[in-house]
């Protein structure tokens, strides 16, 4: 495979999958109340506000001026990103949210062939292309597992699957296996 050929699908795998688990996240968090975003299972746990609260700051050092700083900015405070602060209404969460995913996928939109082997900078670490991305890919994904976890937990047996539903496998293959095989990549299930 020529390295063009190469970058070209791993920018479009990569571009999927963070839509992927920001859609998973989305739809989570959409069943879940106002007063439930803010609530925590524990003493020592998170609520879906502080997730979104800290993935967002995280996308925003990371990739906002992704090839010429540091991906850990002076500015950033991470452990303010753990305490509700100004950021204290669901609206003002979600935007900030918002705006962390539109700063990464700028950042992603700005990768080609032509700088892919460029180092990347985080934490004063040289990181390839690959290892700065899959490294964000992995942390998010992670989160999204917990705002997940926790939406399901709270919203109790009102939950709406966001993939194959308990005791559904069967009938979910059934209908897949039933259609012609397709080229596409996966885009509702893992």
């Amino acid at each position: 495979m020529e390295q063009d050929t190469f970058v070209e699908n791993y920018l479009t795998s990569i571009h999927r999958q963070f839509n992927y688990y920001k859609d998973l996240a989305d739809k989570a968090m959409h069943q879940i109340s106002d007063e439930d975003f803010f609530n925590t299972i524990s003493d020592d746990s998170n609520s879906m506000a502080i997730i979104a609260k800290h993935m967002a700051g995280n996308m925003l050092s990371r990739w906002t001026d992704f090839w010429t700083t540091d991906g850990e900015k002076a500015w950033r405070n991470r452990d303010m990103e753990f305490e509700l602060g100004d950021l204290n209404t669901r609206t003002s969460i979600m935007e900030y949210w918002e705006k962390g995913w539109a700063t990464l996928f700028d950042a992603v939109q700005s990768i080609t062939a032509d700088n892919f082997g460029k180092l990347v900078y985080i934490r004063n670490m040289g990181h390839t292309i690959p290892d700065a991305v899959n490294r964000q890919l992995c942390h998010y994904s992670y989160h999204v597992g917990q705002l997940v976890f926790l939406a399901k937990t709270l919203k109790g047996s009102e939950w709406e699957s966001l993939s194959i539903p308990k005791g559904k496998s069967a009938e979910y293959n059934a209908v897949k296996f039933a259609k012609p095989k397709r080229k596409e990549h996966f885009t509702d299930d893992l």
